[in-house]
């Protein structure tokens, strides 16, 4: 089992689950975070100050799929938001050793 953790614009969340579905993908943690990498922010102009944002808002989504499903996945969620401008994410992939299903107690793929 594989975690994925996607760090994309907010504009793409709703375009990014609906791939996710028509893969097989049902469950999902998704949380507003707000960071920055080559972009280093932007600047913008409020009653003529010059003002910075260092970090920008993002959307990380999480999904924990069998390893069958890694490469499928990362396509899916490149797909879905490369425009090829700087800002448009990362993806993280990382091992999963175990997962367990509270109510029933299932262990391993079964529990996903």
């Amino acid at each position: 089992m594989k975690k994925i953790e996607a760090i994309i614009r907010p504009t793409k969340l709703d375009e990014v689950k609906e791939a996710l579905n028509r893969i097989g993908v049902r469950g999902m943690t998704v949380t507003q975070v707000a960071g920055c990498g080559l972009q280093k922010g932007k600047k913008g102009f409020y009653r003529g100050s010059e003002y910075t944002i260092d970090l920008l808002p993002k959307v990380k989504i999480e999904v924990v799929v069998a390893d069958s499903l890694v490469d499928d996945l990362l396509k899916v969620i490149t797909d879905q938001v490369r425009s090829g401008e700087i800002g448009d994410g990362k993806i993280f992939v990382s091992p999963i050793e175990n997962v367990v299903r509270i109510r029933t107690g299932e262990t391993g793929d079964g529990a996903l």
